[in-house]
C-alpha cells in the first residue's frame, strides 16, 4: 500500500489517501475494517483484472470512508490514478468506479517537473434550490451570513453536495456547524453534505475559499464537491465556460489544498466537468493481517 497527499504539491498538506494495490480476496467487511484502521477521509482498493478488460472498462477501484462505501469521490479518484501512474507511467489512467468509467489525464503545468492530473467527472445533475432561512436554521448559523446573490443549490457529479455560498471569508472561517441538525435536514431535503464557499479568499489567485464538514470531521479537500461547484460556478456566472480556476480548501485544518476546476456550457447545459490538481507520495508499507 501507499499513502498520498492529494491536491497538494508538498507533503503533509492536501487530503491524505491510502491506496491498496491488490485487494483481491478482501470482502466488503474487510475493506471497511481496513478503512477504519487507516482512519483517513477515504481509502481505495484496487482490484486488478485481465489487461483486455482493464483496457475496455478501466481499473476497478472501490472507495471507502471510515463508515461506508462511496460510489465516487474526488481525491481518492485522483490520488489512485497518481499511484497507478507511478507504476505504469501512462499519460491517461481510466478507473472503473461504481458511477462508471472516470478518466484521469496527466500533463505538465508551468516550469515544474511534477505532473498535474485532471479527472473528467460525469455530467452534473442540478437538484433542489434551498430556502436560505431553512438552511441557516438547520446549520445553526445566521441567515445574514449567507450570500443572497447566489443560490444554495444541490448538484451532483456522482455524489450530491449542497453548494452553500457565504458572504465573507470571516463568516466561513468562523463556521460552527451543528452536524446533527445538518444530518436531520438532509434526511428530508436529500444530499450528502453542505459545501461552503465564499468569493473572499486567502490567496488572491483562488476564485473560491471552501470548507466541508462530515462525520469524520473537516475534509481538507473535497474533489467530488469541487466538481459540483465547478458546474454551479459556470451556471451562475462565477466562472466562465471552460475557464480553469482554483478553489482553496483545508486552510482551517492546516492542510492547505488547491483544487483546479473547470466546466463547459453547451447551449443550456453544463457538461465536461473537470477537476485537477497535484499529488505527492508520502508513505509506503504493508498491511499484516
Amino acid at each position: 500500500m501507499a499513502q498520498w497527499d492529494v491536491f497538494s504539491q508538498t507533503p503533509l498538506a492536501g487530503n491524505s489517501l491510502a491506496v491498496f494495490f491488490d485487494a483481491r480476496g478482501l470482502n466488503d467487511q474487510a475493506m471497511q475494517s481496513i478503512a477504519r484502521e487507516m482512519n483517513l477521509s477515504e481509502t481505495t482498493f484496487i482490484l486488478p483484472r485481465e489487461a483486455e478488460i482493464e483496457r475496455q472498462h478501466g481499473v476497478r477501484v472501490r472507495i471507502f470512508t471510515v463508515q461506508e462505501e462511496l460510489p465516487f469521490a474526488g481525491h481518492p479518484t485522483l490520488g489512485t490514478a497518481f499511484a497507478l501512474r507511478g507504476i505504469t507511467h501512462a499519460n491517461e489512467i481510466a478507473l472503473d468506479l461504481k458511477v462508471g468509467k472516470i478518466r484521469v489525464q496527466f500533463e505538465k503545468m508551468g516550469d515544474g517537473d511534477q505532473p498535474f492530473g485532471e479527472m473528467t467527472q460525469i455530467d452534473p445533475t442540478f437538484g433542489e434550490r434551498h430556502d436560505r432561512d431553512s438552511v441557516a436554521l438547520a446549520l445553526g448559523i445566521r441567515a445574514q451570513d449567507l450570500d443572497n446573490t447566489l443560490p444554495i443549490e444541490t448538484v451532483s457529479t456522482g455524489v450530491p453536495f449542497t453548494i452553500t455560498p457565504v458572504k465573507s471569508l470571516a463568516a466561513v472561517q468562523n463556521l460552527r456547524v451543528d452536524m446533527q441538525r445538518a444530518g436531520e435536514y438532509f434526511k428530508s431535503a436529500g444530499g450528502f453534505s453542505f459545501y461552503f464557499v465564499t468569493r473572499e479568499t486567502v490567496d488572491p489567485a483562488a476564485r473560491l475559499h471552501a470548507r466541508m464538514f462530515f462525520y469524520n470531521g473537516e475534509d481538507p479537500a473535497t474533489g467530488s464537491a469541487a466538481g459540483c461547484t465547478a458546474a454551479w460556478m459556470v451556471a451562475h456566472g462565477v466562472a466562465q465556460s471552460d475557464e480553469r480556476v482554483a478553489i482553496e480548501q483545508g486552510i482551517e485544518v492546516r492542510r492547505p489544498s488547491r483544487i483546479f476546476v473547470r466546466a463547459s456550457r453547451r447551449d443550456n447545459r453544463i457538461v465536461n466537468v473537470r477537476v485537477g490538481g497535484y499529488a505527492v507520495e508520502v508513505m509506503r508499507g504493508e498491511l499484516l493481517l
